[in-house]
């Protein structure tokens, strides 16, 4: 097999990190202007593109021919940017990513960290940062007259700074053998079969995209800040600030309107002033202040700032962006976190808002930030003459965790009615499950046991859920947890069998537990095998002590602080990872089963895919159908989902 090693440094005025490589190589003025690169062990080349050079034949037939695979840190965007430069049409099946087979690993992301952690020879050069800033953005340029200041932007050329020119070719020569060092040393362990070729798909998904509804994100942006002005406009009046925005200067003139300290803004200090006796003024003063505090328009100004030529937005995933569990993140607008739509008729707001009626949407909905919040989705719409097909897996997790723990009585729940909120709270407090309805406190309580306690979770768990604010009173929460694990025996005991196994394999016995999950380090590597092939990955693992004077298991990973140290973890932490990864795993199956059928996936968020389907195609109970059909490897599995047809992605 034959490698080519690619690293690219190239130039466009749109933003990179704000817009994706997509809409990054769409701008007219992106271009190449280096192109390193090195067939197998040869000594890496450097063509200089931006003085004239050309590719040498023997490049330019590599890119075209399947038979050898193109390889970069990263390789989205190498792949990305030479087939626009260049009018290549460049199949992701061709390419190899040793950025996704580094985090496939557990290794953290970035060219520099990967190196550093798998302690290479070859490192990063640091210089790059500057360089690229110097030769691949554009700066700005200030020049004034009498009048006025004007301002343009303008771009340094190779020709201004031949010694820093020189640098930024090494620079690039570098990345091609950290790269190359990289994908040798991963070697070892080579990704998974059905890694790749999902990662051939995901490239697929990504490149197709999703179209977006310029003219509606246009007035959403401008409606927003029409109100933001008049919100503004009238705080000044009232407070007599000149930026009624600066927290400092509302801090002071809340004070003296109100005669109380104020230490902060924030949710909890604002609901303290509103809840005690304050001017109507105040109160006026603290409504407006909360409309103009809302980033209502935020996404959609990143959908109109990565929107290609073509109307429609691309790389809004990155494969393998939860480390471990391999499940993807959002990126651009980030589509994993989205703000819930909770508006009756959507289709008159969004009308409203096209048609530039504003003063009916301010009379209809109110909360305008908060409105257009809400309508963010529907920004992303189908394709012309086509329409969405949204479905999702029905309480995905509940149902792999059931199964692998073999808890009877929650696979009987899910392999009929599936209310698992009202079967476990039946469970906890014995009484029949068709006593439990919407709206009893019951529910309630087995709704945020089963959403916090699956993986060990404590009374902070049930906390940090939104227990509280769910109105469960704090004395309730540990006699909540000790009836759910009661309920739950086989899942607690999962627990303890997950880490028992992990310590076993860290202790020099490889173990493996029901459902074929094996532990076995190797190389340094502890590795998690899955039923689907995959496996999860805990780098330099070992046995240390934990807070309670038991053994623990650690490894090394990113922390909360993006910094590459040793953490800890116990059964629960493993347990979710397992469960997440094997979820996570059914959505990928799902998605190729998909794809494969003629169904064009345009995104998906979590366990939910959307699909761009034309009119008089399918249906959302046919794709639900797919979603429900057996795994191969998970045999007994009992999956379920919901499905829904709309003209504008929605939470349904």
């Amino acid at each position: 097999m034959v490698y080519l090693s690619v690293d690219l440094e190239t130039y466009s005025s749109v933003d990179l990190t704000k817009a994706g490589v997509y809409a990054y190589a769409d701008a007219p003025d992106f271009e190449i202007l280096l192109f390193a690169y090195a067939l197998d062990d040869e000594p890496v080349e450097v063509i200089d593109v931006a003085a004239g050079e050309e590719l040498p034949m023997r490049v330019y037939s590599a890119l075209l021919d399947p038979t050898v695979i193109k390889t970069a840190y990263n390789a989205n965007f190498e792949r990305t940017c030479i087939g626009k430069f260049y009018n290549l049409a460049l199949p992701a099946s061709q390419w190899q990513c040793s950025s996704v087979h580094a985090l496939e690993l557990g290794l953290p992301s970035g060219l520099a960290n990967v190196a550093a952690a798998l302690g290479l020879d070859q490192r990063k050069d640091e210089r790059g940062k500057s360089l690229i800033k110097f030769f691949s953005m554009p700066y700005t340029v200030k020049a004034s007259n009498q009048y006025e200041i004007l301002t343009d932007t303008g771009r340094h050329m190779p020709s201004d700074a031949p010694e820093k020119w020189a640098v930024f070719k090494e620079y690039c020569k570098q990345d091609v053998e950290v790269e190359r060092a990289i994908r040798k040393k991963l070697a070892r362990f080579p990704m998974a079969e059905g890694e790749l070729r999902l990662w051939k798909y995901d490239q697929r998904i990504n490149d197709r995209g999703a179209r977006v509804d310029t003219a509606f994100a246009d007035k959403a942006i401008l409606y927003s800040g029409i109100y933001e002005r008049d919100c503004i406009s009238e705080l000044k009046k009232l407070t007599g600030l000149e930026n009624p925005k600066s927290v400092s200067q509302m801090k002071q003139w809340l004070e003296t309107e109100t005669g109380q300290k104020i230490d902060s803004l924030n949710k909890e200090s604002v609901k303290e002033l509103l809840d005690g006796e304050i001017s109507l003024k105040a109160r006026r003063v603290l409504f407006l202040r909360s409309r103009i505090a809302k980033t209502s328009v935020t996404k959609y100004e990143a959908m109109r700032r990565s929107v290609c030529k073509d109307g429609r937005i691309r790389g809004l995933l990155q494969f393998y962006g939860a480390s471990r569990t391999g499940r993807w993140a959002g990126r651009i607008v980030q589509v994993q976190n989205l703000p819930q739509n909770h508006l009756r008729d959507l289709s008159l707001a969004r009308d409203t808002v096209i048609n530039a009626d504003f003063d009916t949407f301010e009379l209809l909905y109110g909360n305008v930030p908060g409105t257009l919040s809400e309508l963010i989705r529907t920004a992303l719409i189908p394709s012309e003459g086509r329409r969405f097909i949204v479905a999702d897996f029905s309480a995905i997790e509940a149902r792999v965790l059931s199964y692998l723990a073999n808890e009877k009585w929650r696979l009987d729940v899910f392999k009929t009615h599936g209310k698992i909120y009202e079967a476990s709270a039946a469970q906890m407090f014995h009484v029949p499950v068709e006593s439990i309805h919407k709206g009893d406190p019951l529910r309630q309580k087995g709704k945020i046991a089963e959403l916090a306690l699956g993986y060990g979770g404590s009374p902070a768990a049930m906390v940090n859920m939104g227990a509280l604010k769910m109105g469960l009173d704090e004395s309730e929460l540990k006699p909540i947890v000790d009836k759910w694990r009661a309920a739950n025996p086989k899942i607690t005991e999962f627990w303890t069998t997950v880490e028992n196994a992990a310590l076993n394999a860290l202790d020099g016995y490889p173990t493996t537990i029901e459902h074929g999950i094996s532990f076995a380090v190797e190389a340094g590597i502890l590795f998690i095998g899955l039923p689907s092939g995959r496996r999860i990955a805990y780098v330099k693992p070992q046995i240390g002590t934990n807070k309670f004077g038991s053994p623990s298991f650690t490894y090394m990973g990113v922390s909360s602080g993006n910094k590459w140290t040793r953490l800890e973890t116990w059964g629960g932490k493993l347990t979710e990872n397992i469960v997440q990864a094997f979820a996570r795993d059914c959505l990928a199956e799902t998605i190729i089963r998909l794809e494969d059928r003629g169904f064009e996936v345009n995104f998906h968020v979590h366990d939910e895919v959307i699909l761009d389907v034309p009119y008089g195609v399918s249906s959302a109970d046919e794709i639900c159908e797919i979603m429900r059909e057996p795994l191969t490897w998970a045999p007994g599995l009992p999956l379920d989902a919901d499905g829904y047809e709309c003209d504008f992605y929605m939470k349904g």
